[in-house]
């Protein structure tokens, strides 16, 4: 027995549609650009642009995003290589293990997990300060005590709100995948129009005056940018965890990984345009550099409209984040990594509930006992 075993391909496949052990295969195209938008699109694209425009990039963020992307359109490839050829569940810890062996692959799936998981009690407990934000404009107070993360000291205690927000999605991902497409698919229309409402708002007050100096800190500055933003675009990889769930993964797998990223990459761009035409880049380090720029051109209406497109918004990510780690608890346990219930998959809804439950119940303590406001601005 060594741990450097590797597992064949067609062992993955022969179990995956021969054995009890199986999830429903109900997913499209569309269904997967859209989970990937959810995934990578999230209240980052309000902020990123202002900010690295302002320390890096200038205007020419535009070209940081197109550089980023390319970087991440060779990783999204191999991605859809992968889940063509094997799909199945596990996203990299299954073709680390089908590649590397088990060794390499336990690895790879428990830094995963605690990716996709960081990344849920991340944004989660950023949601519950922009609700707490979004509440606070009609005079609504939830108290500090209950929405802020564990410290006495301060007299806080818990964040019901993050808590529950995971809580929530863990129920919509139990009743089934395509139920909860249905869902992201909502939210991800509604985050798309909030965003072409601020394009179309702000394209009548760019002033072309703005753009000069187009490259103020130099091509240096541009690929630094690139640097930054690159994260922006991260949770394209969670689309690859819906392999076993996908009709003709060959032909879908690809399509929505590289769909994703390639809408990602248009709408980063758009804001970034319209956003430096409105207002110099200088003026733009600030928390929030699409409200401010509304602001300079009388416009808080929208703003407004932006602060419930963010709150609505972040529900995306911890959807697919939590769905991507789901299914990587569910390989983990198929393959005999974790206890084999966590690959038990409930005959009604065809999802692992009780993994879904367990995993988020963790998640729902770190978003308890820890607070990751800087992280999930980034989603």
């Amino acid at each position: 027995m060594s741990i450097f075993r590797k597992k064949p391909i067609h062992d993955l496949i022969h179990k995956n549609k021969s054995g009890s052990i199986q999830l429903k295969q109900t997913l499209n195209g569309m269904d997967l650009i859209l989970l990937g938008v959810g995934a990578i699109v999230g209240t980052g694209i309000f902020i990123l642009p202002g900010t690295v425009a302002a320390l890096h990039s200038g205007p020419a963020i535009v070209f940081s995003f197109v550089i980023a992307a390319v970087v991440c359109a060779l990783a999204a490839m191999c991605y859809s290589e992968f889940a063509s050829a094997v799909p199945v569940a596990g996203s990299a810890y299954t073709y680390g293990y089908v590649i590397f062996g088990e060794f390499i692959a336990w690895l790879l799936g428990w830094a995963l997990l605690l990716e996709y998981g960081l990344a849920v009690a991340s944004v989660a407990s950023g949601w519950s300060s922009y609700l707490n934000a979004f509440l606070r404009g009609f005079h609504i107070e939830i108290p500090a005590a209950f929405s802020n993360s564990f410290d006495p000291a301060n007299g806080t205690y818990i964040n019901i709100p993050a808590i529950l927000i995971v809580f929530l999605v863990a129920f919509l991902l139990t009743r089934g995948i395509k139920e909860s497409t249905r869902v992201n698919t909502m939210i991800v229309f509604l985050k798309i129009g909030v965003i072409l409402l601020f394009l179309i708002v702000g394209v009548f007050y760019v002033k072309p005056s703005n753009w000069q100096p187009f490259m103020p800190f130099g091509f240096s500055g541009v690929l630094n940018g690139a640097a930054l933003v690159f994260f922006a675009y991260l949770g394209f990889d969670a689309v690859s965890s819906a392999a076993e769930e996908v009709k003709n993964p060959k032909r879908n797998m690809p399509i929505g990984i590289i769909g994703s990223l390639l809408v990602c990459t248009i709408l980063y761009m758009a804001v970034s345009v319209v956003l430096t035409g409105i207002a110099s880049y200088k003026n733009l380090n600030v928390s929030d550099p699409v409200a401010f720029a509304l602001q300079l051109i009388d416009q808080n209406w929208v703003a407004g409209i932006i602060s419930l497109g963010a709150v609505i918004g972040m529900l995306t990510v911890i959807l697919v984040m939590l769905y991507g780690g789901t299914r990587l608890v569910y390989a983990l346990g198929r393959d005999g990594l974790l206890p084999k219930m966590m690959a038990e998959v409930n005959p009604k809804h065809h999802t692992p509930v009780k993994n879904t439950w367990i995993y988020s119940t963790i998640i729902a303590f770190f978003c308890r006992c820890g607070s990751f406001k800087p992280l999930s601005r980034a989603c």
